[in-house]
């Protein structure tokens, strides 16, 4: 059986440079691989390209990334919680390209399949098709879009086994799936590691041929994004 187990985030990012291409998993605050952003601060990794739903908040996430300038570019889909990408987008620092939430899904779906691109109608007739090849099919405009071309891919699982499966829980089961297999590397925490063979085949969502190297991660915050409460009656 093959291993893909290593100690902890600083064996897995081994082989992380600057300017390199990385997707990363969660949406908002929910299923981020923490352990591998946490590393990237450290190794003060530069001029990179992030792939991700949302580019974190303030002080937590991809926010700690930006706070550092080590993002070169942002491709995303939601952005308004974080005022420091806000401050770097307007002043030119940073450099952004913002997709619709779908088409990202099925951009790291197509290079998880291998498919060099996929057809979509979303942003036909609006700027998000300028320069891009469009198709009529059944009456309907679509739009080219390409696949994404990463060098890894961070995702974070709730169950994993050395062997790489998978099973991640409730809404943290977001991009992480699509982002599996999507990148030349990927690399999977997962807040428990078990024995292969404790994973109930049935219940995997993700099969290990998609993963190259997993580890347990420690110190999950599981922060909420906005926190939203009723007023005391």
């Amino acid at each position: 059986m093959i291993n893909k187990q290593v100690p902890n985030a600083k064996k897995a990012l081994k082989g992380l440079t600057d300017g390199m291409t990385l997707m990363l998993g969660g949406f908002g605050l929910c299923g981020i691989p923490e352990n591998a952003i946490a590393e990237m601060v450290a190794m003060d990794v530069k001029k990179i390209t992030c792939i991700s739903n949302n580019a974190g908040v303030d002080n937590f996430g991809l926010g700690l990334l930006l706070q550092k300038h080590q993002i070169r570019k942002m491709v995303s889909s939601y952005v308004g919680e974080n005022d420091e990408f806000e401050r770097q987008m307007l002043s030119g620092e940073l450099e952004v390209e913002l997709i619709p939430q779908g088409t990202l899904a099925e951009r790291c779906r197509a290079a998880q399949a291998g498919f060099p691109a996929i057809y979509t109608p979303a942003g036909y007739g609006t700027e998000v098709a300028e320069g891009k090849e469009t198709r009529e099919f059944d009456g309907k405009m679509y739009i080219l879009e390409t696949a994404f071309k990463a060098d890894f891919s961070f995702v974070k699982a709730w169950k994993g086994d050395a062997a790489g499966n998978l099973i991640f829980k409730a809404t943290a089961r977001n991009f992480n799936p699509n982002m599996c297999g999507a990148a030349t590397i990927t690399v999977a925490e997962v807040e428990e590691l078990v024995p292969v063979g404790s994973l109930d085949p049935n219940q995997i969502h993700i099969p290990g041929i998609f993963v190259q190297r997993i580890f347990e991660g420690k110190g999950y915050e599981k922060r909420i994004e906005k926190r939203t409460v009723r007023q005391k009656i």
